[in-house]
């Protein structure tokens, strides 16, 4: 039994499961949205979910989060939340794509684009295709402009694009060309479910492993893109744009 969550947009998936063969069952699943804050809902409402099917927390396997891409203070406020309580409790933690994850909810066989909102007029793009309950990567995640994704469908005219971008950026690739069809209804954010179906635990882990898990951020954050501030110490922002 373990959970799972991600916090990569502004709605909260929470998940309690448990390993059942190859799959998992869903014990519970818990969606807190805007206006809601992520920051006041974490950890209380993971000790809520617990304590409603009488579970304690040091007895799970791990607890396993979306590492984006996607909102920069989302997906610290998680990852910040998850260490901490895997920290206290002595659990395993892993990640997974929240791309990846959005990607899982779409259908069989054609290439999938997992969109979520970057900044304004500005997009993630995962590139993914679903085999049964996995996917496989078609590529790296990228961030990009609405006219290159509508670019991109027209070069892969099989693809489908899917995620929580679509409320807000449907018009915009149709206006580009985009047949509507092409634009799937959902899902509106990534879920805990399918999160847990992408994550393995390590046998082992040290503090220090458990510690080094980062988001998959992507690109730089607005502050450090600005020139008007010299940069920090510490790793430049590019160490932290994973290539995988």
């Amino acid at each position: 039994m373990f959970l799972a969550l991600d916090t990569s947009t502004l709605t909260l998936s929470l998940a309690l499961v448990e390993r059942e063969g190859e799959g998992v069952r869903v014990l519970e699943h818990v969606v807190v949205g805007p206006p809601k804050k992520q920051s006041e809902v974490l950890p209380g409402i993971v000790g809520e979910l617990l304590a409603r099917h009488g579970v304690a927390l040091k007895s799970l396997e791990g607890m396993a989060i979306g590492l984006g891409p996607g909102s920069f203070t989302g997906l610290r406020i998680g990852l910040s939340c998850v260490k901490g309580l895997a920290y206290a409790a002595g659990l395993k933690v892993a990640g997974a794509s929240s791309l990846a994850a959005v990607a899982l909810e779409g259908p069989e066989g054609p290439p999938l684009f997992a969109l979520a909102v970057a900044r304004k007029d500005d997009l993630y793009l995962g590139p993914y295709r679903r085999v049964g309950q996995r996917v496989e990567a078609l590529g790296p995640e990228e961030a990009m402009s609405p006219e290159q994704v509508a670019a991109r469908m027209a070069a892969e005219p099989e693809a489908l694009a899917l995620g929580p971008a679509l409320p807000e950026y449907r018009a915009a690739l149709e206006a580009q060309g985009v047949a509507p069809s092409r634009l799937l209804s959902a899902p509106a954010f990534p879920s805990a479910v399918e999160l847990s179906r992408l994550v393995r635990f390590p046998e082992a882990q040290s503090l220090e492993a458990l510690f080094a898990l980062e988001p998959h951020y992507v690109r730089a954050s607005e502050p450090e893109r600005n020139p008007k501030f010299p940069p920090l110490p510490g790793p430049p922002p590019t160490a932290r744009l994973k290539e995988d």
